[in-house]
């Protein structure tokens, strides 16, 4: 198998992952009943996933382009929905279904177009400046959230963050593995520790986002922000490309256009038309639902 491929099947497994963490973290958040016992316990499987999730995509990253794994993480939220559906009786709309079909479609031709580049890193002061920016950034939008008014603002701003810390996490993950033959392990402690606070930002920003907004709403987010900041990171400094040249490019930015178009339309049905869950018996002492809670990406996603 080749470095590639390997790179699009630990993507896929990872999506399966995070969509696992991203469900179970948003019922979490939603839980209203059961123990306090029972509640940490799910949170720890939430984490579980997650950490899966991130290991396999880590691990891509050290074989794939950052412009072709990244993306896939997409996927998250097209698997979140069959997931939903089997372990938590969650049914999802005609909208999202489509919504799920035209992501798949133009994650299918990003993965087309896109063809094996040579590593390259960045240097300790560019380093430097990027960690910095990003921590602005995701700084100004966490207190942007804290005076939205509107519950579904505050979702939006809170999971734009985490996309951009997941995305942005993947990156200098990205550099400690093309660095990582060269160079010794306490020349890559400064990175590793960006992504560690990066890693745990994101996963207790995204915690909070889901709070009072439901599922689709933030996971949506959360999957739009991370590829795109990370693709766009990797096509502006670490030199990749898509096949093809300029045409091929083109091609690229038309299927990410139908990638967006796919994730809104998930976005909008899990806003408007969310679907009631099932009643639960009364004779039942744990709601459960507080006890089936099945990302991630998210993600992810990293």
């Amino acid at each position: 198998m080749s470095a590639l491929a390997l790179s699009v099947l630990l993507s896929l497994v990872s999506a399966v992952a995070y969509a696992g963490g991203a469900i179970m973290q948003e019922r979490v958040a939603e839980a209203t009943a059961g123990s306090a016992a029972a509640r940490r316990a799910r949170w720890v499987i939430a984490i579980g996933l997650n950490g899966l999730g991130a290991l396999l995509h880590v691990v891509a990253l050290a074989c794939g382009p950052l412009s072709l794994v990244q993306p896939l993480g997409a996927l998250t939220i097209v698997f979140a929905l069959p997931m939903a559906a089997l372990f938590v009786r969650r049914r999802a709309g005609a909208a999202a279904w489509r919504g799920a079909v035209m992501a798949t479609v133009g994650l299918a031709g990003l993965l087309s177009l896109t063809g094996s580049a040579d590593s390259s890193s960045l240097g300790g002061a560019q380093r430097i400046a990027v960690a910095l920016t990003t921590f602005v950034v995701i700084g100004a939008l966490m207190m942007a959230a804290r005076t939205a008014g509107r519950p579904v603002l505050r979702s939006v701003l809170l999971a734009t963050a985490a996309g951009i810390a997941f995305g942005m996490g993947s990156v200098f993950t990205k550099l400690v593995a093309v660095d990582w033959a060269s160079g010794s392990v306490v020349e890559q402690l400064p990175s590793l520790a960006v992504i560690a606070v990066l890693a745990t930002a994101g996963t207790l920003v995204s915690q909070a986002a889901y709070r009072g907004a439901g599922l689709a709403t933030p996971l949506a987010v959360v999957t739009v922000a991370n590829p795109v900041i990370a693709a766009a990171v990797g096509l502006a400094l670490f030199g990749e490309s898509f096949r093809y040249g300029t045409t091929g490019t083109l091609l690229a930015l038309a299927c990410g256009a139908v990638v967006m178009g796919g994730l809104t339309l998930l976005t909008t049905d899990g806003t408007q038309n969310a679907p009631a869950r099932l009643p639960v018996p009364q004779r039942l002492p744990v709601d459960i639902h507080s006890l089936i809670q099945l990302p991630s990406t998210a993600g992810a996603a990293a």
